[in-house]
């Protein structure tokens, strides 16, 4: 029973994050200039398209959340080794905090701050990317999707010729974790009509009641 309340646990701390990742990158894309905070690959095209065309100025504004980004899986790992062995927290707890606090920040930028904005989003992705790397014991994503549609399709496809069911648990759960990040950026949208810049505090909320829920069961995570 209790390994089997763990593993809840933990699924339900990944879809959390999966909807403040899908959050997180419809805020910065939709609201914030049309960049790619979660998923740098985007940035890494469009930076490439803009060198060939000579827009240095847009080159900018896709290279700085791009080393951001590598900055926040950095930042991750040196947590991860400095507070690995700490007692009263749990290292990961730290890494969420520090999201929530960064995403906490960025409502109260204005539009003309919108380079520092997508930086520090995507700063906060990379954090996220690096802490979060397993739900249910499957290596997942819960800032991009690329990956994990992948895992789901060759599960699901492994199920049709094996009639493994474990296959099949866990492609529903990549396709799970795939629809709360799309639902996370559905939500996001709605949000960002009504409150605009302040919408972010939405995601902010999300990753501290995550914050929160590991103090229940910290050996789960």
């Amino acid at each position: 029973m209790k390994q089997t309340r763990q593993i809840s646990d933990s699924v339900r701390l990944g879809l959390l994050l999966a909807i403040s990742g899908g959050f997180m990158d419809a805020y910065s894309y939709l609201f914030r200039g049309k960049v790619f905070a979660n998923a740098q690959t985007g940035n890494l095209l469009l930076l490439g398209l803009n060198i060939f065309e000579g827009h240095w100025d847009a080159c900018i504004k896709y290279l700085v959340p791009i080393v951001c980004f590598m900055i926040g899986v950095f930042l991750a790992t040196c947590i991860r080794r400095s507070f690995q062995s700490y007692k009263k927290f749990h290292w990961r707890q730290f890494t969420i905090l520090i999201e929530a606090i960064v995403l906490f920040s960025v409502a109260f930028l204005p539009q003309s701050m919108n380079l520092l904005v997508n930086s520090l989003i995507s700063l906060s992705c990379g954090i996220q990317i690096e802490s979060f790397k397993k739900i249910h014991g499957l290596g997942a994503s819960t800032t991009m999707c690329v990956g994990n549609l992948r895992s789901a399709t060759s599960l699901l496809s492994d199920y049709i010729y094996t009639k493994d069911k474990e296959d099949l648990k866990k492609g529903l759960l990549y396709l799970l974790i795939i629809f709360f990040f799309v639902m996370g950026a559905v939500v996001g949208n709605v949000f960002i009509q009504s409150m605009g810049q302040y919408s972010i505090l939405i995601c902010s909320l999300l990753l501290l009641v995550a914050f929160l829920s590991m103090f229940y069961h910290p050996e789960s995570y």
